[in-house]
């Protein structure tokens, strides 16, 4: 039978920490990145400008078709290439955290691309419609008018795909990077306690995201009755 034991946990507590100060790191700034650039996808995929509808579209429908270990796997192989070759830098440089957020930033820019879209055509067409007769162009009437509802509605499903997000980061293990999963990986190969290291970053996990769920649960219950 076998017998837990938990006592390389206390020592490795400080390496775990760095760990999920990458994982956090990746995932607030692929989050910024994501949103900025998924809007920008879904206004040029609502614009009547078919050559950017279409691009808008073929982005969204590559990202949402290709498993994401894939998307890093490509991004860790080609990225560190493409910037030695253009920007030349340096070759054999560590690359690996630019990397996994370029990655992750992209491909969730898809996800929050089609979030947004529907938070945009959540609203009424005629505050579109006011905006134009009060002499706003189409980009002033989305920045002022349109954006600030939508997202007012959409900020439940953007923490959502932001607590996926966060869990997804356990996929930088393809390219070495040590992330709290990866982290806690190495210390229970390097202490033969790999199960028990497993179970407390799940736990880790479990309580970070359910915690972040009931936030975004009570926001949508205060949502509902603003």
């Amino acid at each position: 039978m076998y017998e837990f034991d938990w006592s390389s946990i206390p020592g490795a507590l400080p390496f775990l920490a760095h760990g999920m100060v990458v994982s956090l790191q990746i995932t607030a700034v692929a989050i910024l990145v994501g949103i900025v650039w998924g809007t920008l996808l879904a206004m040029m995929r609502l614009s009547s400008v078919n050559a950017l509808s279409w691009f808008a579209a073929g982005y969204v429908n590559l990202f949402r078709a290709v498993p994401l270990v894939m998307v890093l796997l490509w991004f860790f192989l080609i990225v560190p290439h493409l910037l030695e070759t253009l920007f030349g830098f340096p070759r054999g440089s560590d690359m690996r955290m630019g990397s996994a957020i370029a990655g992750f930033a992209l491909f969730e820019a898809a996800y929050y691309s089609e979030i947004i879209r529907a938070g945009i055509q959540s609203v009424p067409k005629g505050q579109m419609a006011a905006a134009s007769a009060l002499g706003m162009g189409y980009a002033q009437s989305m920045r002022l008018v349109v954006l600030p509802q939508a997202f007012r509605n959409m900020v439940p499903l953007l923490l959502t795909q932001g607590i996926i997000l966060f869990q997804d980061t356990s996929l930088v293990y393809v390219s070495a990077l040590a992330d709290f999963f990866g982290a806690a990986s190495k210390v229970g190969d390097r202490d033969g306690r790999l199960v028990e290291m497993l179970l407390f970053a799940g736990a880790v996990y479990f309580v970070i995201c359910f915690t972040i769920s009931q936030l975004v649960r009570y926001y949508q219950t205060k949502l509902k009755t603003a």
